[in-house]
């Protein structure tokens, strides 16, 4: 009977531990909402950090890359086909898109964003 004792309590034990390391901080930021960044901020940023941009995609450039626009200037962003979830838009429908800086290099400095999600 100390046995199973023993292991009902190691088991509820893990359990605890597995649920209070799912709770750490660094879990929650990784759910907390991403505050909105400006085209011209988003320009500064490093490769690979994630943004929320809100404003229009005011055209189409091809290769599921477009114009994305807000106040403060305009940046190119590629959006996955699938993302546009059939929906129609214009250059006057306002959207947020989440997503990533991506720079290239080469041969010159290039900042786009690849969009993983597309909010209407």
């Amino acid at each position: 009977m100390n046995k199973m004792k023993s292991v009902a309590l190691g088991l509820s034990l893990a359990t605890l531990t597995s649920v209070a390391m799912a709770n750490t901080a660094v879990n929650h930021t990784a759910v907390t909402p991403l505050k909105t960044t400006s085209v011209k901020q988003a320009l500064t940023q490093k490769d690979d950090t994630k943004v929320q941009l809100h404003g229009y995609v005011v055209k189409s450039l091809g290769d599921e890359k477009y114009q994305f626009q807000d106040k403060t200037g305009s940046v190119t962003v590629e959006i996955d086909n699938e993302l546009w979830q059939g929906k129609p838009i214009s250059a006057k429908t306002p959207v947020t898109l989440i997503g990533e800086i991506d720079i290239d290099h080469k041969p010159t400095k290039h900042v786009e964003i690849d969009v993983d999600h597309v909010k209407f």
